[in-house]
């Protein structure tokens, strides 16, 4: 019986169980992403809710912007908007100011009124926004499809 020079089954198995593991599990990160996508495809819609205004349509070239300007809404029923909040015409030119902060008058100004909404209405915002200092206002409407 002789003494036997390779080395034991059990230095090999222990030689196997100390190396680091070189795969990476991919699928709880696509799980994720996965979830994320659907979240993100259900929120989007609800983040570009506004007043909701049937704009009219003008053959005008669309603007390029640097930063968001402020948006003032006329509805069908003459309220004013300024963003998401009801204002009266009153509390136009204080909240505008407020909004402008450090721009001040060369904040930028968007009127979107109504298609149905009265004329008079729509010039009234605008000549009060002119009034108290403001100089670059502009009016929003749809671009007209081409035919």
């Amino acid at each position: 019986m002789g003494a036997s020079l390779s080395p034991g089954p059990r230095s090999h198995h222990r030689k196997a169980r100390a190396r680091p593991m070189a795969e990476i599990n991919v699928t709880p990160f696509v799980d994720v992403m996965l979830v994320l996508l659907i979240v993100f495809m259900v929120s989007a819609p609800l983040l570009t809710a506004g007043v909701p205004v049937d704009l009219p349509e003008a053959k005008a070239k669309p603007l390029t912007v640097d930063k968001e300007p402020i948006t003032v809404t006329i509805d069908p029923a003459g309220k004013i908007f300024v963003k998401d909040d009801t204002v009266t015409m009153d509390q136009l030119i204080p909240k505008l100011t407020q909004l402008a902060g450090d721009n001040g008058m060369e904040e930028r100004i968007y009127v979107r009124g109504d298609k149905t909404a009265n004329y008079g209405a729509v010039m009234q915002v605008m000549g009060a926004i002119n009034g108290a200092g403001f100089t670059h206002i502009g009016l929003i409407a749809l671009k007209e499809p081409d035919s």
